[in-house]
Formats: C-alpha cells, sequence, structure tokens
C-alpha cells in the first residue's frame, strides 16, 4: 500500500506541475515597451506606401494651405503628411506615417539638408497633434495592438505619447477626437457646431462641403475661436479681387459724378 500511496502522490505533484506551467504560459506578464529616440540611420528604408484615394492629399494640403494662408505657419513648426514619424521600441526602429501632423518646435536642418522623417525629443519637441483619415484596412487606424506591426492608436498613445489624435471618416463623414489623459485616449465630444477644440492650435476643427481645386467634398476646416473660417489661399485671392472689383466700380461711379458737374477727373 505504501508503494502504492506514493505512485498516487508523485502523480498529484507532477499533474500540480503541469498545470501551474500551463497557467503561467496562458497569462505572460505584459511588458511596458522600452522607448528610445535614436538617429534614424542614413541607409534605412522609409515606408512608401500608397494612399488610399484622392481625397486624402488633397484634404490634408487643405489643412496645411489654411494655416499658411492666415499666418498661422512659423519657421519652428515642423507639418506635415505621409511622413514618418521615427521611434525606437524595444531596440527596433517604428515609423508610422500619419495622413496630417503637427510638432510646435523642431530643431533646423542644414541649408542642403532634406528632412526625410522626424524622431521626436530629439529632433525637436513631441508630436502634439496627429490626424489620421480612415481607410479600408480593418481597425487599421484605431488599432491597439500591443505587439509588433504595433496598431496606429497603440503607438500614438503609448509610444509617441500625442496629445490630440484625430481620424475622420470621408465617407460618413464625422470626425472622432481623442485626447491624452492619464495616459490614455479619451474620446470628445463636438460643440454646438459639430467642431472640436484643437487645444494645441487654439482652432477649432469641423467638417465643410464645398468645392477646392475643382473638387466638391466634404473637407476638414479650421475655425477660430471666434468662429470665423480660416479661408485658403485661393479664397483669399478671390476676397482680394472681388475687393479691387469693388474699388473699381466705386471709382468710375464717383468719376461719372464728377463728369457731370463738369469736372474732369482726369484732371
Amino acid at each position: 500500500m505504501l508503494a502504492e500511496d506514493l505512485l498516487k502522490i508523485t502523480n498529484i505533484l507532477c499533474m500540480d506541475i503541469r498545470n501551474n506551467f500551463m497557467v503561467l504560459q496562458v497569462n505572460p506578464i505584459q511588458k511596458e515597451p522600452i522607448v528610445t529616440w535614436e538617429a534614424l540611420p542614413a541607409d534605412f528604408i522609409l515606408p512608401d506606401d500608397p494612399v488610399e484615394n484622392i481625397q486624402q492629399p488633397a484634404i490634408a494640403a487643405a489643412l496645411t494651405d489654411a494655416l499658411g494662408s492666415t499666418a498661422r505657419i512659423q519657421p519652428q513648426m515642423l507639418i506635415g503628411s505621409n511622413f514618418g514619424l521615427v521611434a525606437t521600441v524595444n531596440k527596433k526602429i517604428v515609423v508610422k506615417a500619419p495622413d496630417w501632423f503637427y510638432v510646435p518646435q523642431v530643431q533646423p536642418v542644414g541649408t542642403n539638408v532634406v528632412r526625410r522623417s522626424y524622431t521626436p525629443n530629439l529632433e525637436g519637441a513631441a508630436v502634439a497633434v496627429v490626424m489620421e483619415f480612415l481607410s479600408d484596412t480593418e481597425g487599421g487606424e484605431l488599432s491597439v495592438r500591443s505587439t509588433p506591426p504595433y496598431g496606429k492608436l497603440y503607438y500614438y498613445e503609448k509610444i509617441l505619447q500625442v496629445p490630440t489624435y484625430i481620424t475622420y471618416d470621408l465617407y460618413e463623414p464625422s470626425i472622432e477626437l481623442r485626447c491624452l489623459q492619464n495616459g490614455q485616449y479619451n474620446l470628445q465630444q463636438a460643440d454646438a457646431n459639430g467642431r472640436y477644440w484643437i487645444p494645441e492650435l487654439e482652432l477649432f476643427l469641423g467638417i465643410w462641403q464645398g468645392e477646392r481645386l475643382c473638387q466638391t467634398m466634404n473637407w476638414l476646416r479650421w475655425w477660430d475661436i471666434e468662429g470665423n473660417l480660416l479661408l485658403w489661399s485661393s479664397e483669399q485671392a478671390q476676397q482680394e479681387r472681388q475687393r479691387a472689383e469693388q474699388e473699381r466700380q466705386r471709382a468710375d461711379i464717383l468719376a461719372a459724378k464728377l463728369r457731370e458737374l463738369g469736372i474732369d477727373p482726369d484732371a
């Protein structure tokens, strides 16, 4: 009986060991990523993914154009689209190229140097705003995948820690704005006009339907704190032409009245 008892005890211990091992295997401890900011090697090949459709570059360009035409872009800023934002995660280089982004202050590069990418905290300040236009890829821009290849939302939230992350669905159309609070993104609500306040730019962002460069669609546009729409350069040029035409018409009317009084306006 003693031998049989010892055999039973041995089997029970073996089962316990196997069960404990299985539990450890199924529930691994999630480690926080180790993020460093290192210079990108000169021979590093940056991703060159195609955009989803012709509207995306146009919308991104219009956002930047409105800031430039209203003198809101300063030399120390970096604003770009489809441009690589770099971090080294667990000793491996990770690059994401958002549809639009804003950095308030970067270090200048040499006159003959072309900036190929941007590494926050190494080349300047942290990225303040990132914008992505939703694609047909399932969960791409909203993916929280925490292992390579990292999801975009996870990358902006946990790695770059971007304060404001905006996603735009061109087909709805709709905007979602997430602000970083206590290390995680929280969805924000639009105001009564359906616009979202962007504190880093001190501007509202909203959807506007109309035409630009012969494209009629829903555009993302800026409004200032007083509710004034920031005009594109083409709209400003049109306003200037209208103003010049109105001035010419007033001058013609005045000249005609002077002639009626027998006064030569050209004298």
